[in-house]
C-alpha cells in the first residue's frame, strides 16, 4: 500500500508542478500545441515512473480529490490495486429499472434538459428527419455559415457533439467525469460528397490495377467452381458498383472513402492527435477510436479478407476438416502429411521453409501463415500468402496479383498501424478499432489481433469489434479468444449489435450469397447475451488462476439496450465481478441514453460516453445519422422524452431552474 500511496502522491506531483498550481487547479485545461506538448511529457513520465517502480499506470491514475463518502466493502487485493480516492468514491444504489430522472440529468443544466427534450422532439418528426440533410443545407444557404453554426450549437450540434477542438471539448469531459462517466475520443469531421462521388471514388480504390491475362479461377490448385459454398463466399469479396456507396443505408457509422495516399496520412495525423488529447483530457481513462479504411487502400483489406476464405478452404482441401484454421487443432505432421496425399513433394525446401513457418502450439496450428510477418514492412504480400499448389506442387500465391505500387500502399497502412498503436501505448491509452462491412471485416479482424499480439503484452491497448447482429460473431469471438489465450497476449473487445445491417442484407441478396445477419432483432439479442457470457466466464476463470491470467480479458459492453446492461449487470453479480476489476465497461454515445449512462457512471460501474468534436459545418453528415438513429429508436426516445420532462417539472416545483451541476464522483 505504501508504494501506492507513493506513487499517487508522485503523480499529483507531476501533474501540480507542470501546472504550476495547487489542488484548485487541477481541473484546468491547457491550451496550445506547446502546453499540450508539455502535459504529453508529463504524461509519459508518469508512465515511465510507474514501470521504474513496477507499477502498472492504469488502475492507479490520477483521480481528482473527493469526500471519502461511504467505501464498499472490498477484496483486500482491490484494495491494494486502487488509489486511496478510489476506494472512498461516493458511490450511489443504481436503479435497474433506470427510471430514475434526477441520476440520468443532475449534470446538466436546466437548458441542456429543455434542449435534449426539443432535439428528441423533432427526431420524431419523420418527414423533418428524412429531409435533414436537405433542410440543413437551405438553413446554411439562407442564413449563412456562421449563423447556421451558431444556431445548430444551440440544438443538435450541442446535443451530439463536444465542440469543435480539443481545447473547447475539456469542460464538457471534465463535467461528465465529476459525475461518474469517461470518454471516448472521435474526430467526427466527414466529406459530404454526392452518391455518384463515392461509387466512382469507391471503385477505383476496390480494383487492383495489376494485369491480369486470365482469369484466377483455379488459385493454388483449387477451384471455387467446385465449391458452390466457397464459391459464393469468394463472391462476397469482390467490388461492386451498386455498393459502392457504403453510406447508403447506415445510420451509425462514419465512413470513409479512399482518396490517395496523402488523405491517409491526415487520418493518420488524426488519429495521432485524438489519442493524445485522450490523454491530455481524460488523465488517460478514455478511449480514442479509428477505422482502417482511413488507413489505407480498401482494396487491400478486401484481398486480404479473400486469402482468408482461401486459406481456409486449403486448410480443408489438405485435412477435411471446415472452418477457420485455428478451429481444427490440426497437428502439423498430419498437415504435412495431407500435402504428401495430394502429390505435393514436401521435401522440397521451399515447402518445407512455409510448413516451418506456420503459426501452431502443442494444440495444432493456430494460422497457416505467419501474420506477424506482416508486421514486417519489408515483406511483400504475394510472399507471405504462397502456399503450395495442391496439383503441381509449386509455391503460388493465395493472394491475386497486386502491382508494386500497391504493395507498398500495404506497407503504407501498416506503418500507419503501427505509428498510431505505438503512441497509444506509449501513452498508456487504449484504442478501438471499430467494426466495418464483412467484405472488409476479416482482415481488419485479423489485423487487430496481430497489432493485439504485438501491443498488448501488458495491458490491452488495441480493441477489437464484434458486431453480434452477425451469424458467425460468437464463433469469431471464440476463435479470436482462443488465439489470445494460446499466443498469451492480452486481449480487448467491444462488443456491439451492428451498424450495416440493411447494406449488409441488400448486398448479400443481390450478390447471392448467404445473407450473414441474424434473422431478427431477438436472435441479435440473444447473439449479444452469448458473447457478453462467453467474455464474462472466461474472465472468471482467469480470475480463478491467479495474478498471471487475471484481467488478461477487458470487455466494453457498447449498447442502448436497458435489457442488456441488465444481463450485463445481473452476470456481473453472479460471477462476482465487481467494476473494480475493470474488466468490463460500458459504452453509449453522447447525448443519447443519459438514463443508462450516467446512473451506471454514479453507481460506480466503469462507464464511457462516445465523443465527437470537430468544426460545426464539418461534422453535419454525423448529425444527420444521428437524428436517422434516433428517429429509429422511438420507444427509447419516448422513455427519455418522459424523463427530460419529469426532471423539468421537478425543478420547476423545487425552484431550481437554475441548476449549476456540480459532481463528486470518481469513475473507476
Amino acid at each position: 500500500m505504501a508504494k501506492q500511496i507513493f506513487v499517487l502522491s508522485s503523480r499529483r506531483l507531476l501533474l501540480l508542478n507542470h501546472r504550476g498550481g495547487g489542488p484548485g487547479h487541477l481541473g484546468e485545461q491547457l491550451a496550445g500545441s506547446a502546453q499540450q506538448q508539455q502535459q504529453l511529457r508529463v504524461v509519459s513520465s508518469w508512465n515511465k515512473l510507474c514501470q521504474q517502480l513496477g507499477v502498472g499506470s492504469a488502475g492507479r491514475r490520477f483521480k481528482s480529490a473527493a469526500p471519502p463518502l461511504g467505501v464498499e466493502t472490498l477484496d483486500p487485493c482491490q484494495l491494494e490495486d486502487l488509489p486511496i480516492e478510489v476506494i472512498n468514491r461516493k458511490k450511489d444504489k443504481l436503479d435497474l429499472t433506470f427510471e430514475d430522472h434526477s441520476a440520468a440529468f443532475k449534470s446538466k443544466t436546466t437548458w441542456e434538459v429543455l434542449r435534449a427534450l426539443m432535439v428528441f422532439q423533432v427526431c420524431g418528426i419523420h418527414v423533418v428527419v428524412d429531409n435533414n440533410e436537405k433542410l440543413m443545407k437551405f438553413g446554411q444557404t439562407v442564413l449563412g455559415k456562421k449563423l447556421f453554426g451558431l444556431l445548430m450549437k444551440q440544438t443538435f450540434y450541442g446535443q451530439f457533439v463536444a465542440g469543435e477542438d480539443t481545447v473547447r471539448i475539456a469542460p464538457v469531459i471534465d463535467r461528465m467525469r465529476s459525475f461518474g462517466v469517461k470518454s471516448i475520443l472521435d474526430y467526427s469531421v466527414e466529406e459530404d460528397i454526392t452518391q455518384e462521388e463515392a461509387e466512382e471514388r469507391e471503385m477505383d480504390s476496390c480494383v487492383s490495377h495489376a494485369s491480369i491475362e486470365e482469369e484466377e479461377a483455379n488459385i493454388a490448385g483449387m477451384s471455387p467452381k467446385g465449391d458452390k459454398e466457397f464459391a459464393e463466399e469468394i463472391q462476397r469479396y469482390q467490388p461492386h458498383k451498386e455498393f459502392g456507396d457504403r453510406r447508403v443505408g447506415v445510420t451509425g457509422a462514419r465512413t470513409f472513402f479512399y482518396q490517395g495516399e496523402a488523405t491517409c496520412e491526415r487520418n493518420t495525423d488524426i488519429f495521432l492527435k485524438c489519442i493524445e488529447t485522450v490523454a491530455t483530457t481524460t488523465h488517460t481513462t478514455g478511449f480514442a477510436a479509428i477505422k482502417l479504411t482511413a488507413l489505407g487502400r480498401p482494396q487491400l483489406l478486401l484481398q486480404l479478407s479473400e486469402v482468408i476464405a482461401r486459406a481456409h478452404q486449403y486448410h480443408q482441401e489438405v485435412t477435411g476438416v471446415k472452418g477457420p484454421v485455428i478451429e481444427g487443432n490440426t497437428d502439423p505432421g498430419t498437415f504435412e502429411q495431407g500435402l504428401k496425399e495430394a502429390g505435393v513433394e514436401v521435401e522440397k525446401p521451399a515447402v518445407q521453409n512455409w510448413l516451418d513457418n506456420m503459426t501452431y502450439d502443442k494444440q495444432g496450428l493456430i494460422n497457416m501463415f505467419d501474420w506477424g510477418g506482416l508486421l514486417d514492412i519489408n515483406v511483400l504480400l504475394q510472399d507471405t500468402f504462397k502456399v503450395p499448389n495442391l496439383q503441381t506442387g509449386c509455391m503460388e500465391p493465395l493472394i491475386s496479383a497486386l502491382t508494386d505500387e500497391e504493395e507498398e500502399q500495404f506497407k503504407n497502412m501498416l506503418r500507419r498501424m503501427h505509428t498510431v498503436f505505438q503512441r497509444a501505448k506509449e501513452l498508456d491509452i487504449r484504442v478501438m478499432v471499430d467494426a466495418e462491412q464483412t467484405y472488409f471485416q476479416p482482415a481488419i479482424s485479423r489485423l487487430t489481433l496481430e497489432m493485439m499480439k504485438k501491443y498488448n503484452t501488458e495491458k490491452a491497448i488495441v480493441f477489437n469489434t464484434y458486431q453480434c447482429y452477425l451469424k458467425e460473431a460468437h464463433r469469431n469471438l471464440v476463435d479470436d479468444l482462443e488465439q489470445a489465450n494460446r499466443q498469451d497476449f492480452f486481449f480487448g473487445a467491444k462488443l456491439v449489435r451492428g451498424a450495416y445491417m440493411e447494406q449488409e442484407r441488400s448486398r448479400a441478396e443481390s450478390l447471392m450469397y448467404a445473407d450473414p445477419i441474424n434473422d431478427n432483432f431477438e436472435a441479435t439479442s440473444l447473439m449479444y447475451h452469448k458473447c457478453l457470457n462467453e467474455c464474462m466466464y472466461r474472465i472468471k476463470e482467469m480470475m480463478r488462476q491467479g495474478e498471471t491470467k487475471e484481467k488478461r480479458v477487458g470487455i466494453m459492453v457498447a449498447s442502448h439496450n436497458e435489457d442488456t446492461i441488465r444481463f450485463a449487470i445481473k452476470m456481473m453479480d453472479e460471477l462476482n465481478i465487481k467494476p473494480e476489476d475493470k474488466v468490463i465497461c460500458f459504452g453509449q454515445l453522447l447525448g443519447m441514453c443519459d438514463q443508462l449512462s450516467f446512473p451506471l457512471g454514479q453507481a460506480g460501474y466503469s462507464v464511457y460516453k462516445y465523443v465527437p468534436y470537430g468544426p460545426v459545418n464539418e461534422v453535419l453528415p454525423y448529425l444527420s445519422r444521428r437524428a436517422h438513429e434516433n428517429k429509429g429508436i422511438l420507444v427509447k426516445l419516448n422513455k427519455e422524452k418522459k424523463l427530460l420532462r419529469r426532471e423539468l417539472k421537478d425543478r420547476l416545483l423545487s425552484g431550481r431552474i437554475m441548476h449549476k451541476p456540480k459532481g463528486e464522483y470518481i469513475p473507476i
